[in-house]
């Protein structure tokens, strides 16, 4: 198998120097873009797999260089790397294309476990075609959502996470169960992307968003 392509967007040079080199022994190709322009043309040039995409960068708004990236690779899994700590930012991240993120400080173990998770799951191919509950259909194997004729556009990770929760629709599906099935079994690092994916899918879901209940304490319930 072809190793993956990673393009990491970042302007701290010891920073992006590090990853690149933790990323080629871990057995990807990486490639470097210090701008958001030079993101662009190096996402053009090499259709990554990978973005690792930095929003405080130099030249252009992280948030709009992730969502020109989405528009250029839209197959590419996107995973923004931030010091910003504020929930709000992450979420207009995550609508403008990303599928993921990690505050810095980060650790490479935990970045790696991600990168492995997010990899495995775009090959998983789903046993039943469609899903429906409700006025909500999914349909599996093209990874499109309908609220009656109106589709919703989602995430990668919005997608899959909805997928488990209207899959057991009327049952409580806990965090656990969440973070096993829509990032790894063996994931690596806090459960708070769980919340904040479901903020940004309730968001997206509007007037439909009171289908997601918060079991508090315990996990989500999809109402049917």
């Amino acid at each position: 198998m072809a190793a993956a392509r990673v393009l990491v967007v970042e302007d701290d040079p010891g920073i992006g120097s590090e990853l690149v080199e933790a990323l080629a022994v871990h057995g990807y190709e990486p490639v470097l873009a210090a701008t958001g322009q030079a993101a662009l043309e190096g996402a053009h040039a090499t259709a990554p797999d990978l973005v690792l995409l930095d929003l405080g960068l130099p030249d252009i708004d992280g948030v709009m260089v992730c969502r020109r990236l989405r528009m250029a690779v839209p197959e590419a899994v996107i995973v923004v790397l931030t010091a910003r700590t504020q929930e709000l930012e992450v979420v207009v991240a995550l609508d403008a294309g990303a599928d993921d993120y990690l505050t810095k400080p980060f650790r490479l173990t935990e970045l790696m476990a991600r990168l492995r998770a997010h990899l495995r799951r775009r090959t998983v191919v789903p046993e039943e075609r469609a899903l429906t509950v409700g006025r909500l259909r999914l349909d599996l194997l093209a990874r499109r959502a309908y609220l009656g004729e109106q589709e919703v556009m989602l995430r990668p990770k919005e997608f899959d996470l909805l997928a488990a929760l209207a899959g057991r629709a009327g049952e409580v599906v806990t965090r656990e169960q969440l973070m096993d099935e829509v990032w790894d079994e063996n994931w690596f690092g806090p459960t708070k992307t769980l919340d904040v994916h479901v903020f940004a899918l309730r968001r997206k879901l509007g007037e439909d968003a009171t289908s997601i209940t918060t079991v508090r304490g315990v996990g989500y319930r999809y109402e049917v």
